[in-house]
């Protein structure tokens, strides 16, 4: 439920969703108990709202002919969703190709394999594999397609930060 309410103070007029305690007057900020608020207008629905409010502001300020020329907030919405360009448009305008730009934001949140991430797949073969070796590790990840350089990279990493312990050559996943 959406109510167009007054300011007793200052008179300003505003939209207030459902029914709180109390509300605040964006204009002069002053705090008001729902219940004392001057309830002009009450609809389920926030348009139908927005355009009795609009209405009464138009009327207060002497624009109610403007006003009337102007379309509906409903159909002011569609308008504005339907004027200029598409985000897709634009960068092609701008001479960056979408279709590469999805494909490259693809490889870099999914990895360039079809079994995962890079990381997801050297974190996989730490856990199938029963204490493996580095080179067990980098065989099982380049067969499924991750650059060597990168699951050194990577397992380097993950001893570092505590994820994966290396004894004796051998790893294993904590």
């Amino acid at each position: 439920m959406y109510s167009v309410v007054g300011c007793p103070a200052c008179s300003a007029l505003k939209i207030v969703e459902d029914r709180p305690e109390t509300t605040e007057c964006p204009r002069c900020g002053r705090r008001t108990a729902f219940e004392k608020l001057r309830t002009i207008y009450r609809n389920d629905d926030l348009d139908a709202a927005r355009e009795v409010r609009a209405r009464l502001l138009a009327e207060r300020s002497g624009h109610s002919d403007a006003y009337a020329a102007v379309d509906s907030f409903a159909e002011l919405d569609a308008q504005a969703d339907a004027a200029g360009m598409s985000p897709k448009e634009y960068l092609d305008r701008m001479g960056i190709d979408t279709d590469d730009t999805a494909a490259a934001e693809e490889r870099a949140t999914t990895g360039s394999t079809r079994e995962g991430s890079r990381k997801e797949i050297v974190l996989g073969a730490l856990s199938d594999l029963d204490r493996p070796t580095r080179e067990e590790i980098v065989d099982r990840a380049v067969a499924a397609g991750v650059p060597n350089d990168y699951v050194h990279d990577a397992l380097d990493k993950l001893v570092q930060r505590g994820t994966v312990t290396e004894t004796d050559g051998r790893y294993r996943l904590l």
